[in-house]
Parts: C-alpha cells; sequence; structure tokens
C-alpha cells in the first residue's frame, strides 16, 4: 500500500516547479500571481498540484527569491539584471544566446527556451549555476521573431479538420498547426509556404496559415522555390515595378552626353564569364604622350535609372543583391536595366561612372579622376579569351614610347574570337590586354607583401542538360584573366572610398569593413592543419597573414586544399557594409567600399550617390540613415549567400542520386559525436556517415584528435584521412547525403 502511494505521488510530481513558477512569476514580473492562477498556466487542478505548488511558493519566499505583496498573491524579487540577446538554436532543441551583455554565449536549455525560435531577438536572465563551464540562463520575454514563414511538408488530417506542417530547417523544433480553411488547398505531402499567426499560451505548436503551395517535394522547380521562400528571397518582380522600369528613358542624349566626360574614343573593352548575361563594368586603357598609362574603370551608371523615392528603388533597396542559384540568376533590376540600359555591352555607348587612373609602370598613381562619363564599349571578352591572350604572348612587353594606337602584329590564335569567327578586334585590345595584366601582376605582389591574404578557394559549378538536370561537375578557378580584373575592381573600389574617406570634415560613407580574425579560431585552424604536417606563425599581425597565405599556397592540388581553405576563411570576421571605417583586413587595405558592381549590389548605388554628392561640393549625407541601410545590406547579402549554398547542395545531392552504392574516395572534413563528414574528392559532395552505421566496431569520438576512435580495433578515422565511402541515400527533401564508411584505401595506416 505505501509503494502504491509512493508510486502515485510520483507519477503527479511537477518536474522543475522551482524553475517553471520564477519563470511565470519573471516573464510578467509586474503582475502578482495566487497559486490559482500558476495552476491554470501549468494547466493542472488536481489538489496534489495544487499542494506542490502552494509548498514551493512559500519555499521560494523563504529563500527571498520571491515576495508577497498581497495575502497568497507573489511576485518575483528581481535581483537579476535582465538582458537581451539573438537566439541561436540548435538541432537538438537546445540553444545559445549571443549578447553583448556578456563575453562567451549564454547556454539555454531546450525547456528554457519558452517558445523562442531561431534567431529572435529576446529577453533573459542569467542564473548563477552554469552548465559544462558556460553561464546558463533561461528566456523571459521574446522582444522580436526573427521570421514569421516557414518551408515545410503538409500533412493533412481529414477526419480531424486540420493539418501541420513540417518544417525543414532543421532548427525549427516544433510542427505548426495549420486550420484546414487556411490550406490553400495544398494536398497532403505537398511542400508549402507557411505563416505563424500565434501561439497561444498552452499550446504546443504555433498556429500558421499556409500561403503558398510551392508544389511536390523532390520536382526542381519546387525545392528551388523552396530555398528562396525559406529564407524569404524574392522570385518575381512585382508588375507596377517591371511597368516602372519599362517606362523609362534608357536613350543616350547629347544633353546627357554634355554633362559628363565623353571617354567614347578611349579603346575600351569588357572581360566576363562566357556565360554572363550583364556587363557592369568596362576597362579602358591608353598611353600618354608623357609615357605614363591611363587607365579607366568604368562602371554603369546605375544611379542615373534608379532614382530615390521611386518604387524601383525601394524594390531595389529590399532586394539589397542579386542571387545567383545553380540554374539561375534572380536580379536585383528588372531585365530592361540590368541586361539593357545598364549593361555595357559591346558596339554600344553608355553612361558610366569612371575611376581614371595615370600610372607608371611601377604602378604608381600620379593623377586620379572620379565622374560620370559616356563610353563606348570595343568588345567583350570571355576570360577564356583575354586568358589565352595572355598565354600565348607570356613574354610580350609595351614600349613605354609606344602610342595606344601603335597597331603591332601579335600571334594570336584563331579560337581566340568573339563571335566563333576569326578574331576580327583591333590588334591593341590584345596589346592593352597583355599591359594591363602585367600591371595587375605587380599590384598583386604590392598587395601581398602589404599583408593581404589571397584566398583562391575552388568553385564547385554544373554541367546542367535543358530540363536543368546535373549530368557533370566541373571546378572553378581563377586564372590571370581573372586575377587582372580583380585588381583593376580593387584598385577603383580602394581609391574612390579612400577619396571619400580622407576628406575634412568627415563625410559619410559606405564602406565594405574585414576585422582582424579571431584568436581562437586561429588557434583550432592551427590544431588541425598540424594534422597535415602544417606549421602556423601567429605571434603577431604581419606574421599571421604571411603564415596564412604559405598555408594556402602550400596546399594547392592537395587533397586537404579544399577543407584548409574553408577552415581559413572561417577563422576570418564577417566582411559586412558599414559607415564606420576600420580597413579591410582580408585585403591589407585602410579604406575599401564596394563601387564595381551596382546592377548586383545596392551597397554600389549608394557609393555612386554619396561619392557624387561630395563631388558636387555638398554636405555629408545623415550617418545613422546610411548606417540602417548598410545593415539592410548586409542582411540581404547573408540571406543570398545561404540561398546560393543550399541551392549547390540541392544541386549535388541530385547529381549523387544518380550513384547510389557506387563507391568514392574522400577526405574526412569533419568529426562530431554523431558521425564522421566526408568530401568526396572527385565533386566536392559532402556528406555523413552516421556512428550508427559503423558496425565493425564500437567508435567513440575524440574531441582532441579531432577523430573517431574503434575501441575494440583501435582503427582511427581522422580528420583529413583518406577513406573511401558507398552513397546510402541521397535526401532531396531533407537536402542531406548519406554515407556508409567501407574503409580507407590500401597502403594507409589504421
Amino acid at each position: 500500500m505505501t509503494k502504491k502511494k509512493k508510486r502515485k505521488s510520483s507519477k503527479n510530481k511537477i518536474s522543475n516547479l522551482t524553475n517553471t513558477i520564477l519563470g511565470i512569476l519573471k516573464k510578467d514580473r509586474n503582475q502578482a500571481f495566487n497559486y490559482k492562477q500558476i495552476a491554470a498556466k501549468l494547466g493542472v487542478n488536481d489538489a496534489s498540484s495544487r499542494n506542490q505548488i502552494i509548498k514551493k511558493l512559500q519555499q521560494l519566499k523563504a529563500k527571498q527569491e520571491i515576495e508577497e505583496v498581497d495575502r497568497g498573491k507573489f511576485k518575483a524579487i528581481v535581483n537579476t539584471e535582465y538582458h537581451t540577446g539573438i537566439l541561436d538554436l540548435a538541432s537538438k532543441g537546445n540553444g545559445y544566446i549571443i549578447s553583448d551583455d556578456f563575453e562567451e554565449d549564454i547556454f539555454i536549455a531546450s525547456n528554457n527556451i519558452n517558445k523562442a525560435l531561431d534567431g529572435d531577438e529576446v529577453e533573459f536572465y542569467a542564473y548563477r549555476r552554469k552548465h559544462r563551464g558556460k553561464q546558463e540562463g533561461e528566456i523571459t520575454n521574446i522582444i522580436k521573431r526573427a521570421r514569421t514563414e516557414y518551408v515545410g511538408t503538409i500533412q493533412i488530417h481529414d477526419k480531424k479538420n486540420f493539418a501541420f506542417v513540417v518544417a525543414d530547417s532543421g532548427k525549427m523544433y516544433t510542427d505548426i498547426f495549420v486550420p484546414i480553411n487556411k490550406t490553400l488547398k495544398a494536398e497532403d505531402g505537398d511542400k508549402v509556404l507557411v505563416s505563424l499567426e500565434d501561439w497561444p499560451e498552452k499550446a504546443d505548436s504555433p498556429n500558421g496559415k499556409v500561403i503558398e503551395v510551392l508544389g511536390k517535394p523532390g520536382e526542381h522547380g519546387t525545392e528551388i522555390n523552396a530555398i528562396m521562400a525559406e529564407y524569404g528571397l524574392p522570385l518575381e518582380f512585382p508588375h507596377e515595378v517591371e511597368a516602372f522600369a519599362n517606362k523609362i528613358d534608357t536613350s543616350i542624349t547629347e544633353e546627357e552626353i554634355a554633362k559628363r566626360r565623353d571617354m567614347r574614343k578611349d579603346l575600351t573593352f569588357t572581360i566576363d564569364p562566357k556565360d554572363a548575361k550583364d556587363f557592369d563594368d568596362a576597362l579602358s586603357f591608353k598611353v600618354l604622350d608623357n609615357g605614363l598609362y591611363e587607365v579607366g574603370i568604368h562602371i554603369a551608371d546605375v544611379s542615373h535609372y534608379l532614382q530615390p523615392g521611386t518604387i524601383l528603388d525601394d524594390e531595389a533597396y529590399e532586394r539589397a543583391t542579386s542571387i545567383y542559384l545553380v540554374d539561375r540568376v534572380v536580379p536585383m533590376l528588372p531585365e530592361v536595366l540590368s541586361n539593357g540600359a545598364c549593361s555595357l555591352r559591346p558596339h554600344e555607348e553608355k553612361y558610366t561612372f569612371s575611376a581614371v587612373f595615370q600610372m607608371n609602370d611601377k604602378c604608381e598613381i600620379k593623377d586620379q579622376w572620379f565622374g560620370r562619363t559616356v563610353t563606348y564599349s570595343d568588345a567583350r571578352f570571355a576570360y577564356e579569351e583575354a586568358q589565352a591572350i595572355i598565354e600565348n604572348n607570356p613574354k610580350y612587353n609595351l614600349s613605354s614610347r609606344a602610342k595606344s594606337r601603335d597597331l603591332i602584329k601579335l600571334n594570336i590564335p584563331k579560337e581566340v574570337s568573339l563571335t566563333g569567327k576569326e578574331y576580327k578586334t583591333k590588334p591593341d585590345i590584345a596589346e592593352a590586354v597583355l599591359v594591363m595584366d602585367r600591371l595587375a601582376k605587380k599590384m598583386r605582389s604590392t598587395r601581398m607583401r602589404e599583408g593581404a591574404i589571397s584566398f583562391d578557394k575552388v568553385e564547385v559549378k554544373f554541367d546542367l542538360d535543358e530540363d536543368a538536370n546535373p549530368v557533370g561537375v566541373f571546378f572553378k578557378t581563377s586564372k590571370d584573366a581573372n586575377k587582372m580584373i580583380e585588381e583593376f575592381m580593387l584598385l577603383a573600389n580602394r581609391k574612390v572610398s579612400e577619396f571619400v574617406g580622407k576628406k575634412k570634415p568627415e563625410k559619410t560613407f559606405v564602406y565594405r569593413v574585414h576585422d582582424e580574425p579571431d584568436q581562437s579560431k586561429l588557434a583550432q585552424l592551427q590544431n588541425v592543419v598540424a594534422r597535415f604536417g602544417h606549421k602556423l606563425n601567429f605571434k603577431d599581425k604581419g606574421s599571421i597573414s604571411s603564415s596564412l597565405n604559405n598555408l594556402l599556397k602550400d596546399v594547392e592540388g592537395k587533397k586537404e586544399q579544399n577543407l584548409v581553405d574553408t577552415l581559413t576563411i572561417r577563422t576570418m570576421s564577417k566582411a559586412e557594409y558599414t559607415t564606420h571605417n576600420i580597413g579591410h583586413y582580408g585585403l591589407a587595405f585602410d579604406y575599401y567600399s564596394h563601387f564595381t558592381s551596382p546592377i548586383r549590389r545596392y551597397p554600389d548605388v549608394m557609393a555612386h550617390r554619396l561619392l557624387q554628392q561630395y563631388l558636387d561640393g555638398e554636405k555629408s549625407a545623415n550617418q545613422d540613415i546610411y548606417e540602417e541601410k548598410c545593415k539592410h545590406s548586409s542582411n540581404m547579402e547573408y540571406l543570398a549567400t545561404k540561398a546560393e549554398r543550399d541551392s549547390i547542395k540541392y544541386m549535388q545531392i541530385r547529381f549523387m542520386q544518380d550513384h547510389e552504392n557506387e563507391e568514392f574516395l574522400g577526405v574526412i572534413s569533419g568529426v562530431t559525436d554523431w558521425g564522421i563528414y566526408i568530401e568526396i574528392i572527385s565533386n566536392k559532395c559532402e556528406g555523413m556517415v552516421s556512428v550508427r552505421d559503423m558496425k565493425d566496431d564500437h567508435y567513440q569520438f575524440d574531441q582532441d584528435q579531432y577523430a573517431m576512435m574503434g575501441k575494440n580495433t583501435g582503427t582511427m578515422y581522422q580528420l583529413g584521412d583518406e577513406v573511401i565511402v558507398k552513397v546510402k541515400n541521397a535526401d532531396l527533401t531533407k537536402k542531406h547525403l548519406d554515407f556508409y564508411m567501407v574503409g580507407k584505401p590500401k597502403g594507409s595506416d589504421k
């Protein structure tokens, strides 16, 4: 009988009652609660539960954690300072709050999340206790939701007249309840976009409504649209914005030309990817009578057409960036501008905004000019064509006495063509390419000496058939032609920001800044690369950059290159837009801005407007307004980058669907207590071997060695090891690739 009572008492015991009561009182700390109100919030009404609450209230009162403000009514004693921060949820339901009030993140257990979601701005208080060395806290209030829309799969319950949406995001820890009349007639199993409406206090799940049916999971169009919807990114322009853009006068008029520097007679050309549709930058080149080179960096004058206060400008600002998915571009500007009026197409006059430099053979700038121009592009090069010119004439040098229109015969092969026919362009364009390549190499060499870090990370690209199916994978690397364009764009960006940044009194401007690397991440990198025999020297700022450059050079072409490139990038702070200049660490520039891509980046449009404002002698712009615009632009860039990465991951999984049960050689790119991540060397696809599928031994995670250790055999799978894996499953819906571990290649150590 006694045992029975004990079991009953244990069964009815309210778990975590102390924290629950404190959470209720501290959430509404200006209101007093009696035991009945607390019981109602807990959803209990039996005598045992009420007695537990009454007893706990008296205990907390005795400990002076709460006070009795009226007979039977209690309030929290606020002896803890409340803080605010951003919640970062882990996939297992726990989370961390990043707060300016604390040096380290605050651990939040799943039962203290209190209906906050990933990315929410929250109020919290910190406990005195710690969790595994980290300060622990509890969320007391949600200040602002990070998002209210989620992509997921709908599950229709016809007989019960409701549905649930299971979110795709691994950080969304609850399903979303949708009444049947708010499903937008979605069918069971459809992928949908659902909007959160409210979250009743006693409900386990928030209420929502379907706002868009995206289609059937696994279909190409559905999955790409789902990626965009997941980050709240637009797919199409509103009709009224398209209509407005189509009415803009895009003609080149004599009246407007008269207001600009006319550079139509200067030799001008573009160099872009072969599949590019918009050309927002061009280069001009000539040799002056005094022997100096005059190089013009000409940028599409988007701000001429994009006027503040118009619906077109509002739409461009909201988008803030073009988005480059694996099979399409979602542009910042409508096509009439991005591919038409603002595209510096060959044999067309265009309005441009230019940075023109006079420099000697040592790349010393002797004069500079910034302003609005009109230009004429003589030719369009693909990178491959420009590269062929450079590679076929490596020893060519232009005499400093030569004039820009001197025709010098060059041995240019017929395959270097703009139209598929024999090379028809003036020979002096090739001459210009060769000289500018030589100048660019000197500028790059100077940057490296001054501490710039050379990131030439391999880009994964796909060969797609007409139905957007991936039929092959290739890697895009940066060659001399790419680097030549990069150096002159960097020159323009640096000099424009320097021109404004050094003005007195100080002027508001949009800078692209990059802080110094995180020291703890550098230490982690040092531990990892030591596995491959690389040594790093981080004793001062100069040694950090030179050491990282040597590392990146040493791993070039080796199995660990992509891993080391990725880890090195992760040590870096995130570049962002701001009006507060701190310089750009990665480029080793004291001043840097984005000026050269206004077709696809709104901050460049802002830079153009501000530069013209100051060239006209006007006063400084409102810093607070522009700082807010910078934050928005940084945030949209971040979302676009995530969407672009997700689209690559999606296409990699589609590609691997045709290779299930095939074996591949890979390199271990990550080790966790739940499994091993492997990147396939031949195609850069990354997947995971679950520790549950490693049946040949009992494996345990060794955090210190970044390894999974076999308890019985001593087999070690360590970060950077080459392994052979077999494709187990390629899940498009979850965007997850699973492998079986086959083992190590023959000749490898255990």
